[in-house]
């Protein structure tokens, strides 16, 4: 087994680990679902294809399959980490499913205080090395495409219940935070 099969393991079973054991409770006075299955559809849908691509359709980013391969690699291991640090920061809010707590509060302090959504910043982070790590133009896009999607509109969902939920305070938080990209979106 190769580096890259091992990341991708270990990449691959904490999502698993978070999808099977990090939702929210019965007592949510709020949640929404169905986004969190469209993104898992998107995900494997991209992934399947954007592998076959790269072994079928031959558009190599770097001829010599070093530089960027290894360079997806490290944004994997960078996403995932960065996903893991943004998961552990909100800690007893943090849910796959969008979900809204009794006693949820609003976090703007670690990560969050530069941006609304970092886990989804890691995450798609890591879809973007694993696009690269594939070494194919095409490949990259059929990844990072349609994930990026199905992510923001996750955001757009997730934001509404944050708005409904804390109203003002929210959107006050929204004006001084970027959602994704630090500086930019």
């Amino acid at each position: 087994m190769n580096i890259f099969s091992i990341i991708g393991l270990i990449w691959l079973a904490s999502e698993v680990y978070l999808n099977r054991f990090v939702r929210s409770k019965k007592e949510s006075v709020k949640h929404e679902k169905g986004s969190l299955r469209i993104i898992w559809i998107t995900i494997i849908a991209s992934i399947f294809a954007g592998v076959w691509i790269s072994k079928t359709v031959h558009l190599s980013i770097d001829q010599t399959a070093v530089i960027v391969p290894y360079t997806g690699l490290s944004l994997i291991v960078a996403g995932m980490l960065f996903r893991f640090l943004a998961i552990w920061t909100l800690g007893k809010y943090f849910t796959v499913d969008i979900a809204i707590s009794r006693d949820h509060k609003m976090k703007d302090d670690g990560l969050y205080r530069y941006l609304r959504h970092p886990s989804y910043t890691g995450s798609l982070v890591s879809f973007l090395g694993f696009g690269l790590s594939l070494n194919n133009w095409i490949s990259l896009f059929v990844v990072l495409i349609p994930v990026t999607w199905a992510f923001l509109n996750r955001i757009k969902a997730e934001e509404k219940m944050l708005m409904d939920q804390f109203g003002e305070q929210y959107i006050s938080y929204m004006k001084k935070t970027k959602r994704i990209i630090p500086f930019i979106y």
